[in-house]
């Protein structure tokens, strides 16, 4: 049995680790030990845990106010024995729960994703001997060996390294590889501080380790991670929380209306049946049918628009929600940089030299205070040739666009050099590489001994300070050697660091040797100066941002990076001013839930940020009841794009495990892209809120028709099957061309939509029940107007269909634009408008004129007087709905919509 594990193996020996697992650095474990240990504690994987089943799952997609609705008015349908229409509405009721039901696999899907990014195989030391193995069957206590290129398979102690340097900008946010020893660190040290841990997931990219296995499956920070993403909540958005409440409000109130008819009536003496007709009839005309359909099919085609604005969009209500969206927390690495290190920097010969372009392509001009050089002075040249020599980095072309190899600092080296018109292969070429001593992260340095002419020569990089107090000496201007000024140097280098800048020192010693010995490097070496870089922002995220500030959108940078570096970046992008707070994640560790609260309102930068604090940092401003985005592309960004009310992954530089995580995707991983799709999303809203008011009011009017009838005692002037006619037909051909209507101008000059805001403000409140109670006065003026002149009960009620069907069209045309005048909308800049117009005529000529059409719906053809007061009502409401938007426009209220 495996003896009780401490935690914390980063403040601990690896001697402690090795007494405490019963294990050798010259053994490992042996065969039978190791078979235990697997029987006991099972796989090295990321198993799944099954939630849910799947037939409770997809039954919980029935329990939805709205679903509530719609299985009644399936119901009254079937009641009717209109099988059509009961069969329609079911099937909508169908396609939504499984909509809902395949996405609630996006959990297990992620989880899958984590379990796939671990190695798959790996060197192992078992009974003295070395084997290749499966990742899985790796177990507590034993000893695995790392190269360049593999990926760690379980979190190592590590006990051996030599020159290890290891990515982990998937985990923790470092943009740059992280130097790895085997010295213990503070037991309150960071992931990305661990310098004596390998973490499961990770890649090695430069020299060799052996590590001590102490976490394996879900024991691991990967598998942390795993846990959490079962744990976090996946949030219903600010358009399901609105429907939700709305669907609530109008379920009460069309119950209590036809309870309302049916006790009236029934008291008035009416037989029970005939009232229960006509509460069924009410019922039937106030359920929004076709409000579901639409739903979806305006979201569907904000996806496909997205699609074209490079965001893909794996569930349907995150078009909506990036449109109310009031915070976006991006990560910095790959978000809303490059995630390519680029030299800004250099100091040679006591001059400070720029360097322009960013990235990884050699592109971008040499300069001295904004004049261009044409070739390098003699100094900047030989510091670029000793980063191109003390180097083990490549730098190559593919179809366009430029790859690296190696270590992305050793690479930004490659390519400053290159932009000075310095060729790496011909340098290396005549001055090859005779010995090396590796860098690692206790001497800090990396040194490579060249043959040059006749001789030889040292060339040395690593910390400033390090390389500084070997040396003796420095090149001038010219290119003479001369006594070195270290504290003018220690300022410069302090200055670049204060930019947010890597910087690392070159120097030069001449030695006769063949090999290298690491005493002749203490002292007496030759400064050649300074070249400092960063991951750069991107161009597109700068104005990106400064968008989102005037759509009221608030910007936070989330990252794993050090304070000073992720300070600087938000300096550069915008999201901060001089004088700028950033928070670390130890400060955040020793922050409560509510001082937590406080901190996210003021501070826009987070730095050394923990996976578990990047999940706190968005439920904090979701406490504070903001609708927030969370950007990121890394394993430790995933449990976040869980719970955010919208996740955004990379999807070109992004894990897996972020992409099956996350609501949307962005295909080319700029932050731009996110711009296009807040505006996409705000258009999306503006249209699903186009149909609500353009629907309800005949809904209003169709239950006031029936209650007025009942409350009156007289004739119900349309019949249940024909209130389903009018709400089935016209909701799909004039209601749904609203979803195609272009974006408005003025859609990203407005502030985001209130989280609690309800779907309806006042003013369209008041819109629903005035063209409610105008479709009431003309639908039952012309129906007892034309009976009182001797018209059959049938062609009176076929007038009272019409008119509220050239009611609805007329409706329309003041819909597209709920604010302001229809012209400002363009006539035919949505043609589905008028193709819808078209087919509704047809059809209400065959409900009319249609044999088969009267026989089934009770209608009759009608004279064309009645045509004409039918158009005629329809202008009224068209011009009476006009001025009263013009009298609202009139009282200061903001334009929009």
């Amino acid at each position: 049995m495996t003896p009780a594990v401490p935690p914390g193996w980063h403040a601990r020996s690896h001697q402690e680790a090795f007494e405490t697992f019963q294990s050798s650095p010259v053994d490992g474990l042996a065969e039978e030990v190791a078979a235990e240990r697997l029987s006991v504690h099972g796989p090295n994987r990321i198993e799944v845990r099954l939630g849910r089943g799947a037939v409770l799952r997809f039954a919980l997609q029935f329990h939805q106010p709205l679903i509530y609705i719609l299985l009644v008015s399936g119901a009254i349908a079937a009641f009717l024995h209109e099988w059509a229409d009961a069969g329609v509405i079911f099937g909508v009721v169908l396609v939504n729960a499984l909509i809902g039901f395949i996405q609630e696999g996006r959990a297990e899907d992620a989880l899958a994703a984590l379990a796939r990014s671990v190695a798959s195989e790996v060197t192992v030391l078992r009974a003295g001997q070395r084997r290749r193995l499966s990742a899985a069957e790796l177990v507590l206590g034993d000893v695995v060996w790392l190269a360049a290129g593999d990926k760690v398979p379980a979190d190592l102690r590590l006990f051996d390294t030599r020159a290890l340097q290891i990515t982990e900008a998937s985990l923790t946010g470092e943009s740059t590889a992280v130097g790895k020893g085997t010295e213990p660190v503070p037991a309150d040290s960071g992931l990305a501080e661990r310098t004596c841990m390998a973490f499961a997931g990770t890649l090695v990219v430069v020299g060799q380790a052996a590590g001590l296995v102490v976490a394996t499956g879900r024991g691991t920070e990967t598998g942390r991670i795993a846990d959490m993403l079962e744990q976090a909540d996946t949030l219903a958005t600010p358009l399901t929380r609105a429907m939700t409440r709305f669907s609530s409000a109008l379920l009460v109130l069309i119950l209590a209306l036809a309870a309302l008819g049916f006790v009236v009536g029934s008291l008035r003496g009416e037989p029970w049946l005939d009232m229960l007709m006509a509460a069924v009839a009410l019922a039937v005309g106030a359920i929004p049918e076709g409000l579901p359909a639409a739903v979806t099919v305006t979201l569907a085609i904000g996806v496909a628009r997205m699609a074209r604005r490079r965001a893909i969009i794996r569930r349907l209500p995150a078009v909506e929600t990036l449109g109310s969206t009031t915070v976006i927390c991006s990560d910095k690495t790959g978000t809303l940089t490059e995630n390519q290190m680029t030299v800004r920097a250099a100091l040679a010969g006591g001059q400070r030299y720029d360097f322009g372009g960013d990235g990884y392509a050699p592109r971008g001009a040499v300069s001295v205070g904004g004049v261009e050089l044409a070739e390098p002075p003699v100094a900047l040249r030989q510091l670029l040739v000793a980063g191109v020599l003390c180097n083990d980095a490549g730098l190559r072309e593919e179809d366009g666009s430029w790859q690296i190899t190696g270590d992305p600092t050793e690479a930004a080296l490659l390519v400053a050099a290159r932009k000075a018109g310095l060729d790496e292969d011909g340098l290396r070429a005549g001055m090859p590489r005779l010995d090396e001593i590796a860098f690692d992260s206790v001497r800090q340095f990396m040194a490579s001994l060249h043959r040059i002419d006749s001789g030889g020569a040292v060339m040395l990089k690593g910390a400033p300070e390090v390389v500084l107090r070997r040396c003796r000496s420095m090149l001038d201007g010219d290119g003479r050697v001369v006594p070195l000024d270290a504290q003018a140097i220690d300022e410069v280098a302090r200055g670049l660091a204060a930019e947010g800048l890597r910087v690392l020192a070159f120097a030069r010693l001449p030695i006769e040797e063949e090999t290298l010995d690491e005493a002749a490097l203490a002292d007496g070496l030759c400064f050649l100066g300074l070249q400092a870089m960063l991951d750069p922002p991107r161009q597109a995220a700068i104005g990106a941002i400064r968008a989102c500030h005037r759509a009221g959108i608030t910007v936070k940078m989330i990252t794993g990076d050090h304070a000073v570096t992720a300070l600087a970046i938000a300096r550069q992008l915008g999201l901060v001013e001089d004088g700028g707070k950033v928070l670390s994640g130890r400060e955040l560790a020793r922050l409560d839930a509510d001082g937590l609260r406080r901190a996210v309102r003021d501070v826009h930068v987070f730095a050394r940020v923990e996976p578990e604090q990047k999940l706190r940092l968005v439920q904090a401003l979701q406490a504070n009841g903001e609708v927030v985005a969370m950007t990121g592309d890394g394993v430790n960004d995933a449990p976040a794009l869980k719970a955010a009310d919208i996740g955004v992954a990379m999807g070109a530089g992004g894990t897996e495990v972020a992409k099956e995580a996350a609501a949307m995707v962005l295909t080319d991983d700029n932050f731009a892209s996110i711009e296009a799709a807040v505006e996409e999303g705000r258009g999306v809203y503006d249209n699903l809120v186009k149909f609500i008011v353009w629907t309800l009011p005949t809904n209003f009017g169709e239950g006031l028709v029936i209650l007025f009838a009942v409350l009156a005692g007289v004739t119900l002037p349309i019949t249940p099957l024909q209130i389903l006619w009018i709400n089935m037909t016209t909701a799909v051909l004039l209601g749904l061309p609203l979803a195609f209507e272009p974006i408005q101008e003025d859609v990203m000059a407005r502030a985001p939509r209130s989280p609690g805001s309800p779907i309806l403000d006042l003013t369209l409140v008041r819109r629903i029940v005035l063209v409610g109670i105008l479709l009431l006065v003309a639908a039952f003026g012309l129906f007892a107007r034309w009976r009182g002149l001797g018209a059959s009960l049938d062609e009176a009620r076929t007038i009272a269909v019409n008119v509220f069907v050239a009611g609805e069209i007329a409706y329309l045309f003041n819909c597209r634009n709920l604010r302001g005048p229809v012209w400002r909308c363009g006539w035919f800049s949505n043609p589905w408008f008028w193709w819808g117009i078209g087919a509704t005529l047809l059809l209400q000529a065959a409900f009319t004129w249609g044999e088969a059409m009267n026989r089934v719906f009770a209608s009759a053809p009608i004279p064309a007087r009645a045509w004409g007061e039918i158009l005629l009502a329809a202008i009224m409401i068209a011009l009476i709905v006009g001025g009263e938007k013009l009298l609202c426009r009139g009282t200061g209220r903001k334009e929009g919509g």
